[in-house]
């Protein structure tokens, strides 16, 4: 089968940072599916990977955590699907990747694809929307009424970006909170106001005297997607005593959690793929949770957040996508479809 893979480290300039290659056909075992990929999307994971960890000697290390495409064959122990189902899903971070022809996918992790959305539209969603979805109400519990939050207010760091663009859809459609969405340029506040912001302040620019312009005085919970050791000092001065900050991205410098103390916040990690390379209980939440996007996006409440095509599925398009990415110029999601 065709796939994109690699074996050394490489900037995505160079050719052989991404090649495409020639894999064996893989065979559906256990709880396993064999999905036909027929589009993928490009996520920021994809780019750490490659740049981090070279493949095993000898062997192509095949990336991609995005996908949708058709069931062709289950494992004797598969309940959830049938060949010829239409699915989409982001898989597992320690199996082989989605930049291929075919792939092997857990079903837990696994649903339906929205009934009215393309396979490229529906590739856009799974890793975002998971990690959206698990800050939300799994990490901030913001399905879940405090007293502590009369006004719940939730601030939302590079929301423009793609966990952003879904996680913004999310809040407004499934939580009363007020979202505070921060973006630099003129296109990404207006897309992020499209999506559901009911304020829009620049990451770029000192946040509290944007939000004190507002009327706001202190946050309830914070979303940091990006940047977080540019933001957090700041973070901490303007989150309510017993706030809750979440983050997704990896700071550079790590993070003194001492300043957290006085105000008692609280820190939480959101790391979709947690689930799936512990196989954890509730590892079937992933399907679950994807089912019910399904459904939201069937009856309208929430969109695609694919902004860009670059093809097909080939190595050159590829690396092109991981330059994108890698400019940090991005809005909402990058997609390929087809081989």
């Amino acid at each position: 089968m065709k796939a994109v893979g690699y074996q050394q480290c490489l900037a995505i300039s160079e050719p052989q940072a991404l090649q495409d290659i020639e894999l064996a056909m893989p065979e559906a075992s256990g709880r396993d599916l064999l999905v036909k990929v027929a589009a993928i999307s490009v996520n920021p994971v994809d780019t750490k990977i490659r740049k981090r960890v070279a493949a095993a000697d000898g062997e192509y290390k095949v990336l991609g955590w995005d996908a949708a495409g058709e069931v062709i064959s289950c494992g004797n122990e598969v309940t959830l699907f049938q060949p010829g189902d239409k699915v989409y899903y982001a898989g597992a971070l320690n199996r082989s990747g989605s930049n291929a022809e075919y792939q092997l996918v857990d079903e837990r992790l696994v649903a339906l694809m929205p009934a009215n959305l393309s396979y490229a539209q529906a590739a856009a969603l799974p890793l975002t929307a998971i990690t959206a979805w698990e800050l939300l109400f799994d990490r901030l519990e913001l399905d879940q009424p405090s007293l502590k939050y009369p006004r719940p207010i939730l601030l939302i760091t590079g929301a423009a970006g793609g966990v952003g663009s879904i996680l913004v859809q999310l809040a407004r459609k499934l939580t009363s909170v007020c979202i505070v969405a921060t973006a630099s340029r003129p296109e990404t506040q207006a897309w992020v106001t499209e999506l559901g912001a009911h304020y829009v302040v620049d990451h770029s620019k000192p946040l509290q005297p944007q939000l004190t312009e507002l009327g706001i005085d202190a946050v309830s919970h914070v979303a940091s997607l990006t940047h977080t050791e540019q933001h957090y000092p700041e973070l901490i001065k303007i989150l309510a005593p017993q706030g809750k900050l979440a983050l997704i991205d990896d700071p550079a410098t790590g993070l003194d959690i001492m300043p957290l103390k006085q105000k008692s916040i609280s820190l939480h990690w959101e790391f979709m793929f947690t689930r799936s390379l512990f196989a954890t209980a509730d590892m079937q939440m992933q399907h679950q949770l994807l089912t019910d996007l399904s459904r939201q996006i069937e009856q309208g409440q929430i969109k695609t957040t694919l902004q860009q095509t670059l093809g097909t599925i080939n190595a050159a398009n590829l690396r092109q996508a991981h330059a994108l990415l890698e400019s940090g110029k991005t809005i909402g999601k990058v997609v390929l479809a087809g081989f």
